[in-house]
């Protein structure tokens, strides 16, 4: 299957189960891998026939700004059930980063990763 990778969306969210961390928000940065069937959109050259990558971008900033939730496994979910819904991709890799969790130890990233795909 083809792929298109996204690494590296950025931006601050208010995620958490501190109420200093939903109060003040952190950074949280996504990595995507979206599998599709590039056949049709190569044959036409059509962007409307593959994953906007630029509209990925936004609608995952989007997630990371929105409504908080206490774990980034939720977080992860939901961005992945989301890029299923609104775009033409089989499945996709989620891996959601929280490089400032609120860790008592010298630490340099925390991330969880999920994986879904259409029924």
């Amino acid at each position: 299957m083809d792929r298109i990778t996204l690494t590296g969306v950025t931006a601050v969210g208010y995620h958490g189960v501190f109420d200093f961390e939903r109060r003040e928000g952190q950074k949280f940065v996504v990595d995507t891998v979206l599998y599709l069937d590039f056949t049709a959109a190569a044959e036409t050259d059509d962007v409307l026939r593959t994953a906007h990558y630029g509209e990925v971008a936004q609608r995952i900033t989007g997630l990371i700004e929105g409504e908080p939730v206490n774990l980034i496994e939720k977080l992860a979910v939901g961005i992945a059930e989301t890029l299923l819904a609104e775009f033409h991709v089989d499945a996709v890799d989620v891996t959601v980063h929280k490089p400032q969790a609120p860790i008592a130890v010298p630490f340099g990233d925390v991330a969880v990763s999920v994986s879904r795909s259409r029924s």
